[in-house]
């Protein structure tokens, strides 16, 4: 963490800051997306996401979502936390 702290001291001029914070989301979002790619079945799906305790109607939407991966891993964004991705 020091050394990403002293490379954003040193190219503070470059705006580095707003850089990483853009790198930081895609590659979260990349994780959600493998995630997603893991759980193939949508049993498997189901079952992952009703780990999470949120409401049965959006446990059946997610989990049934025909969306591409790259899509499902925003519709992840409000189960998984950042917390649990790092």
């Amino acid at each position: 963490m020091q050394f990403i702290k002293g490379w954003l001291q040193y190219f503070k001029l470059a705006d580095m800051k707003g850089i990483l914070r853009d790198i930081d989301g895609w590659i979260r979002r990349r994780i959600r997306a493998v995630y997603w790619k893991q759980w193939k079945k949508i049993k498997t799906r189901y079952r992952m996401i009703r780990r999470y305790n949120i409401p049965e109607w959006k446990v059946h939407e997610l989990a049934n979502c025909r969306k591409g991966p790259w899509r499902a891993a925003l519709m992840l964004n409000q189960i998984l936390s950042d917390k649990e991705i790092a």
